[in-house]
């Protein structure tokens, strides 16, 4: 049987193919080389963790079993912490005088073991403020693992879809590579050989071959231009680097499947719901994606995660995923203040249409809704004009803050009932921990799977035990930051204790004796010009050293006439502040502004407008210019700047006066914090038990009056 190629075209097309797979296989070999250079990095920086655990621990620790070592004579000769003895060699330590060579041994035995639970606790954290050459290193891998990996998954899939067929087909065409061989093969081996030849060629002149060509080109492009930006990349896309380490070494940040909570049935159940993210135009955290799966799983939920955990992007993922699956139709119900910042998130995040249900046009946009479907976003307020006909389904109902509803009898409450009846899947959201407001958390779950609540009812008392979180398993999921955003970098809070002038005591003096409360809480603020501020003063200079550091500022007041002076002595500096008559498509104009302005800018803001439902992660200093009544209400401000997606350390400058109520007030929160961590279940919120009250701020000025009083006659 004649043939229509040489054997010389039958072995170069042969050796073409072996040297592309090889290729192709290199590259799937390059990816295990990544991920072995990821764990590598990764210990080496957790070891340095621990070295710094170990440099805290001081040298007498080695004596915890009460072993008798001299650590006098080791502190003697320079060993001060365990890290010191973790360096040394036994026959460094044995040739210390009183120091046997058996001691030394024991010694380096009891510190190997504190070593191991050291790096049993150690975590990595990443931040654009700690570029040490090991955080380097593993920022510098990661970042070039994570470009890779498309190029990498293209070359797999190619392997995958065409690896068998060329194997087949090289064997095939075996025979023609040589001219004797050739004679002796049958005509029926001759035919598969042709057929082989032309299938090989195409492959390598079609998609196969150009594709892989391509790809590897590419990927060669990104490997050799990956160099000084990876701590830029970083910044921007910090979400994936931390996805990849949970991924390449689980527990490196200090999370694991275990601290979801989940009882280990549910747990398992949940672990294998389907999740179809088609049309997200973003990356889930681990916990995250869980948090989904966990609402398409229980279909009428309580999510409770913390502030700054991703509960909008959770809920427009559920959204996604169900939308996938066949749904056309959703409604948000949220504060006012927020239905700008959610139309915003789900257009951003997701391919979902976004109709929003308020305001003037409300009865068109719902019309619009029925007819078109996507999401319809509301408030709690409009949901009494949402007329729907009786049989009218739709496919998920999500409610932001839903401890709005807590009360059963409430208006809103109501509305938002009759509107999840016609709801198939119903979630609930809160950041606010309802652990310890049991008669809240019954009430909505009372709504959402009404036997549960009435299973609860009678253990309102074991609302801290294990037995109680079980049973709401099925309904209520709360995360806290520290359990799973372990990789935050630090947030450091700073008491910036600023000495009063004359004429600034002189004022402060005035406002106790005549009991103006908001005067006295304005102590510093409440001068004519803010250049006679002592707090002014300090915040100047702190805003000055954030700008020298690449830092922009968030300031937060309780007060408006505080705020409006800080705008005036700031300028330029300053950008439009918000507060409560600000409306929250202008809130958001503000916000877009000052995360494109440059380094140095600040936003300035009354803390109860400013301090909920926005995320403000471009900023990385805070300050409190006074002390507020409640820490939850601190605690939500420097939310908006330590949360999800932040990659530099937040600082937390608290502007306070020595000898004012800021130093009472700061004294009296302190320890009721101290009491609460010391006897309350940490899964329980403080916002509510620990705030000040009216009668207690009236009798901190009742003791500054007596002290002023003494202070005049002395």
């Amino acid at each position: 049987m004649a043939r229509a190629f040489a054997s010389k075209d039958a072995r170069r097309l042969i050796d073409e193919h072996i040297i592309l797979k090889k290729k192709l296989e290199n590259v799937e070999e390059l990816a295990e080389q990544y991920r072995s250079e990821i764990v590598s990095a990764s210990d080496k920086l957790a070891a340095q963790e621990v070295l710094k655990i170990l440099e805290e621990i001081p040298i007498e620790e080695v004596n915890r079993d009460k072993r008798g070592f001299r650590t006098k004579v080791l502190r003697d000769y320079g060993y001060n912490t365990i890290s010191d003895i973790a360096a040394a060699s036994v026959y460094q330590i044995a040739s210390l005088r009183g120091v046997s060579e058996d001691a030394a041994h024991a010694m380096k035995r009891v510190v190997d073991d504190l070593i191991r639970e050291a790096r049993a606790g150690a975590k990595i954290r990443l931040s654009s403020d700690d570029k040490s050459p090991f955080a380097t290193q593993l920022v510098a891998v990661v970042s070039e693992y994570r470009k890779c990996v498309p190029y990498i998954e293209t070359c797999r899939r190619l392997l995958s879809a065409n690896g068998k067929k060329i194997e087949s087909a090289l064997e095939d065409l075996a025979p023609a590579a040589s001219g004797l061989r050739w004679f002796f093969t049958s005509k029926q081996n001759k035919q598969k050989a042709q057929e082989a030849y032309t299938l090989l060629n195409s492959l390598l002149a079609d998609t196969y071959g150009s594709e892989a060509e391509n790809t590897i080109a590419a990927l060669h492009t990104v490997r050799n231009n990956a160099d000084n930006d990876a701590w830029s990349d970083f910044g921007e896309n910090s979400i994936q680097f931390f996805n990849v380490l949970e991924d390449v070494v689980p527990g490196i940040l200090g999370t694991s499947d275990a601290v979801y909570g989940l009882p280990e049935d549910l747990a398992r159940e949940i672990q294998e719901e389907a999740f179809f993210p088609e049309g997200l135009l973003c990356e889930l955290r681990r916990y995250q994606e869980w948090g989904v799966k966990y609402i398409l799983h229980q279909e009428r939920v309580l999510l409770g995660d913390e502030m700054g955990l991703g509960k909008t992007i959770q809920a427009i993922a559920t959204m996604v995923s169900l939308k996938n699956t066949g749904a056309t139709h959703f409604v948000v119900v949220c504060p006012a203040s927020v239905i700008t910042n959610w139309c915003r998130e789900i257009r951003k995040q997701s391919k979902l249409q976004v109709i929003k249900v308020h305001s003037q046009g409300r009865d068109a946009a719902l019309k619009e809704w029925i007819d078109a479907g996507g999401v319809a976003v509301t408030t709690y307020e409009t949901t009494n004009y949402f007329a729907l006909e009786d049989n009218f389904k739709f496919t998920l109902l999500v409610v932001d803050e839903a401890h709005y509803i807590k009360n059963p009898e409430a208006r809103r409450t109501v509305n938002v009932k009759n509107l999840g009846k016609h709801a198939k899947r119903l979630l609930f959201m809160t950041g606010t921990a309802l652990e310890n407001r049991v008669g809240e958390m019954i009430s909505l779950i009372q709504i959402l799977q009404p036997v549960i609540a009435s299973q609860v009812k009678s253990m309102i008392s074991l609302a801290s035990a294990p037995q109680f979180r079980e049973k709401v398993a099925p309904v209520y999921y709360r995360r806290k930051r520290e359990d799973v955003l372990t990789e935050l970098p630090e947030l450091i809070t700073v008491k910036e204790w600023c000495a009063i002038s004359d004429m600034e005591e002189r004022i402060y003096e005035q406002s106790i004796m005549s009991k103006n409360y908001a005067d006295i809480r304005r102590v510093s603020w409440n001068v004519d010009d803010l250049k006679d501020s002592s707090k002014a003063k300090r915040m100047l200079e702190i805003i000055d050293d954030a700008e020298a550091e690449g830092r922009k500022i968030l300031v937060f007041s309780f007060f408006l006439d505080t705020i409006r002076k800080i705008t005036f002595l700031l300028g330029d500096r300053c950008l439009n502040p918000i507060n409560g008559s600000v409306s929250p498509q202008r809130r958001q104009e503000i916000i877009d502004e000052f995360n494109r302005a440059p380094a140095g800018t600040v936003l300035a803001a009354q803390i109860q407008s400013g301090g909920t439902g926005l995320n403000i992660q471009s900023a990385s200093v805070v300050i409190l210019c006074e002390p507020q009544f409640k820490p939850s209400i601190e605690n939500q401000a420097i939310s908006r700047a330590y949360r999800m997606g932040q990659t530099r350390n937040v600082l937390v400058y608290r502007l306070l006066c020595e000898n004012t109520v800021d130093e009472k007030m700061t004294a009296l929160l302190e320890e009721k914090q101290a009491i609460f961590d010391a006897f309350a279940d940490e899964s329980a919120a403080a916002a509510e038990s620990l705030g000040l009250d009216d009668r207690t701020f009236g009798s901190m000025i009742e003791e500054e009056i007596e002290r002023i009083k003494a202070k005049e006659l002395s």
